[in-house]
């Protein structure tokens, strides 16, 4: 990690997190971004951390060997939601309409104040008249506060083979 991704664990905590808390936040993250409420969707990750999108072709590759459609850290992260809400943003203008069905939570494990979770999701996105399905894996690592969970590594992985003609990942998996 660059110094720019380090994160600040001491703000962390270890107390005990349920997969129903973990289901809560998924699916209010979820809701966020159906809503298209980017700056409360920002809210919800730790300062440092990182949005990964896998090409299709790389499950099971590391990070050296696998390719992205979306490797964000930091910096690139607040800069692509800055880009999403403006005018500039023409692959959204307006923006698609989406709908998340999030399923198959599981807490896959757990280091002092950091929690990994998987989980299963299926995307419906709408936009210029067309319907577009989006089918992954999301394998995050939030970390524990006492106020909640945040995002400190947020990976989507789609298990769609290939993109549909006119699907694209203009918008937030």
């Amino acid at each position: 990690m660059t110094a720019a991704m380090e994160l600040d664990h001491s703000v962390g905590s270890e107390r005990t997190v349920t997969r129903g808390e973990v289901e809560d936040f998924l699916y209010g993250e979820a809701a966020l971004l159906d809503d298209w409420k980017l700056d409360e969707w920002l809210t919800q990750f730790a300062p440092g951390a990182a949005m990964l999108v896998p090409t299709t072709n790389a499950q099971g590759l590391g990070p050296e060997l696998a390719g992205y459609f979306v490797a964000d850290d930091w910096d690139l992260l607040n800069a692509r939601v800055k880009r999403l809400k403006s005018r500039k943003a023409h692959a959204e203008n307006p923006h698609s309409r989406t709908t998340r069905l999030v399923s198959n939570v599981r807490i896959l494990g757990r280091d002092g104040s950091s929690v990994r979770v998987g989980a299963n999701f299926v995307i419906h996105r709408f936009r210029d008249g067309g319907s577009f399905h989006y089918v992954g894996r999301y394998d995050h690592e939030l970390l524990v506060t006492d106020d909640g969970l945040l995002f400190t590594l947020r990976r989507a992985t789609l298990t769609n083979e290939a993109m549909e003609p006119g699907a694209r990942l203009s918008f937030i998996l």
